[in-house]
Formats: structure tokens, sequence, C-alpha cells
């Protein structure tokens, strides 16, 4: 019997684990895939290193300072800005380049000639980003809670100019297309973007649940075993293994809490997204830059070639290329085809030269946090059960690690009353 079983060996599972382990707390793991992570997991295949679904580490939030060493994980930055696709086909003169002048002085030019944005909305752009800076976060989560769209469209924002960046932008990181998540959280991304930089470890974005799983001794994780029930005093696994406890934290996604505790914790909805990975000769567009569908012609909103952000993500003389598709269009089952010739169409190229290597479909790859966002769900079901992850917090890896923090405090001050 251990004093704790943690169901789910995701972010929020293994902070939450790993800090009940360094007070000395006696710790299960228990994990119903083949490794750790969740939907933060790296495969390796012929070469090329394959994040589960186009993900990327921001390196302002406060928990990835606090636990992980950035320089040790090799993180490789992008480029702070973006650049926007202004027609469908020639990749060289439709692409408008919009970055942080402060960043990338060289760029201040194009940027400041950049036909995506008029005048007014760069004035905009300035406003807001100050705002979101200036303001603590506590406040932010604390403003009036709309709809991202809204508050675009409040801070000034013409039309153009959101569907041409802030669209493809968000919903590459928030999963939200139509930009109707909320503005709490928005204001939150901003300010992380705004105030550090992006990136990617340079052993793929596994290498971060690698990192926070090392407290845990390892004959204290069993992968490969579902959980089919759960109580305040053990669970039970889906090969009929009952193992009792005295605390239980499911730390699965919203809609498998749900699942697994019933209504007290609700399924919170799910933002689906896909990833096609290509493989090419020769990178079509040089740079770590951030590619965005300014003229939403889809499928894919967002583009990258991901080995001139980290040349560790391909084998020599091959280049990567991972295409976002978030939303409905992620589950068309011609995806990947239908992003071939937009691809084909963006870099004046051939099909043949983009071979298909894979596509993740995540059907849960976010909570869906639309207005309003309620700040800090509770993590303690009651009785010894706990619960713990994205849809407690905000939907990111930051609310992940966080809500995995919280509920390990909650665990131990629970486990210290009942020692009494």
């Amino acid at each position: 019997m251990s004093d704790v079983i943690v169901v789910g060996a995701g972010v929020a599972g293994l902070v939450c684990a790993a800090d009940l382990v360094r007070a000395g707390v006696d710790v299960t793991v228990l994990e119903a895939s083949d490794g750790i992570g969740g939907r933060v997991r790296t495969d390796q295949i012929d070469g090329f290193r394959l994040d589960r679904g186009f993900q990327i580490l921001l390196s302002a939030y406060p928990q990835v300072r606090r636990r992980l060493d950035l320089e040790a994980l090799g993180v490789s930055p992008f480029t702070s800005g973006a650049l926007v696709r202004t027609a469908a086909t020639d990749t060289t003169a439709a692409l408008a380049r919009l970055a942080n002048p402060l960043r990338h002085p060289q760029d201040l030019l194009a940027t400041v000639r950049s036909p995506v944005a008029t005048v007014a909305d760069k004035l905009a752009l300035t406003r807001l980003v100050l705002d979101v800076c200036a303001t603590p976060p506590r406040q932010l989560l604390r403003r009036p809670d709309t709809t991202t769209g809204e508050r675009l469209r409040r801070a000034g924002f013409s039309a153009r100019f959101t569907d041409a960046f802030w669209r493809p932008f968000f919903a590459g990181i928030q999963l939200d297309p139509e930009l109707a998540v909320s503005s709490r959280r928005f204001d939150i991304t901003l300010r992380m973007l705004a105030l550090g930089r992006t990136g990617v470890p340079r052993a793929g974005i596994g290498a971060i649940p690698a990192r926070l799983a090392a407290p845990i001794p390892p004959d204290r994780l069993r992968l490969a075993t579902p959980v089919r029930e759960v109580s305040a005093t053990g669970v039970l696994t889906a090969a009929g293994e009952r193992l009792g406890a005295r605390a239980v934290v499911v730390a699965t996604d919203g809609p498998s809490a749900h699942r697994l505790i019933g209504a007290t914790v609700p399924d919170p909805g799910s933002r689906p997204v896909a990833a096609c990975w290509f493989s090419l000769r020769a990178a079509p567009v040089r740079g770590p830059w951030l590619l965005l569908d300014g003229v939403s012609g889809g499928p894919a909103a967002n583009v990258v070639v991901m080995s001139e952000v980290a040349p560790s993500y391909a084998p020599p003389g091959r280049a990567l290329v991972v295409a976002a598709v978030p939303g409905p269009a992620a589950t068309d089952p011609n995806l990947g085809e239908r992003v071939r010739d937009q691809l084909a169409g963006w870099f004046d190229a051939d099909r043949s030269d983009l071979e298909l290597i894979r596509t993740d479909v995540i059907p849960h790859g976010q909570p869906d946090q639309r207005p309003p966002l309620p700040i800090r769900r509770r993590v303690e079901i009651g009785g010894g059960l706990f619960v713990c992850g994205d849809h407690r917090d905000t939907a990111s890896l930051q609310g992940a690690m966080f809500s995995g923090e919280r509920t390990a405090a909650a665990v131990r001050r629970r486990l210290d009353h009942t020692a009494r």
C-alpha cells in the first residue's frame, strides 16, 4: 500500500508526484500508455524527432523557470515574430515579415513596411503588449472576461489584421481558430510571449516530462497500467488489480478525469488539433520562423520548418516541416493530402518533394476554456481523492505544472491532518 497513488504520468501528475517524493511521501504513479508525458511526448522515426503535435515551450512561465534548466535542455528559440502568408502561392513574394524590433532590430524596416498591419494596428499592438506586460498576472486573471475575438476588437485591431495574424497565431497556441477562448487566458499567454522566448528542447518536447520525472524512483512508476475505477482509498486497474492508498490523485486529461470521478469533475470539453510532419530535401524557408496562414486558405493555420529551429529534429541532409491544423478540420481523414497540397502551393514545390512522415490527430489537444474562465478550480474532491491537470488552471504547461504543485500541497495537508 502506498501513501499516494497518482493516476496519470502527464506533466501535472509528474509534478505532483515529484513534489510528494521530495517531501518523503511514498508515491506510486500509474500510467495507461507506454511512456510518460501524456500529450507532451516525442518519438524518433528514421532520424527525425516528432513531437506529439506541434508544441512550443514558453520560457517566461514561472513554473518553467522554477522547474526546468533551459540551458541543460538546449532550448532553441524561435524568431520573436512571424512570417504571414498574404497569398496562396509564390513563397518569396507572399511572406510579410512581422518581428519584435527590440529583439530583431535588423527586421525593423520590414516590420514597419509590412502590408499585413495598418499604422493603427501597429499602435494597437504596442498598447496591448505594454498593457499585459505592466499588469500583474493575478490582475489579468481577475479582469472581466470575454472572448479573445472581442478582446481584440475592443483593443482597436482591424478585421483584416485579426484574420491575417491573430487568428492563425492563436489557432496554434490556444487551438482556437474562431477566437472564442477566454480573454483572460489570451492576456496571460500574450504576456508570456512578450516577456520571454519560445523554443523547443534539443531532444524534443518530450525532454520536459523526462526532467520532471527525475525525482520519482523508477520502480514507483508503472507504465501500461490503465485504471478502471478510483476512490479515496485506492484504485482498480483494468487488469483487475486493487491497489490501496491513503490518498488518490487523478492526473489525467479533463474528459478522462470526468469518466473516472463523475459529475464532481465536469467534462471541460475538448479542442482538437492535428499535426502533419513532412520531410524535404532542403528547407523551403530559412530561419526559425513561424509561418501563419494569413489568407485562411487552410487547412494548416501555422507551419514551421523545425529543422531550422533545432537542427537536431532532422537527420543530416533533410529538412523537417510541421503543419498544425487546429479545430474540426483536424479529424479530416484526407488531412495529410490536403496539407500536402497546401504546402506545395506555399513553397512552389512538387507534391512528391513533400514526404508525409506522420499525421498526429489529437482529439483532446486542450480543454475548451471559453469565458468565463474560472481561476484555480478546486483540486480536492474530498475524503482523500484529488484531481489535477491543465483543466484545473490554464490550458498550458504552466497550468499543468501549477496544478500539480497545488495538488501536491493539498495532499500533504491531508496526510498531515490524518496522521495526527
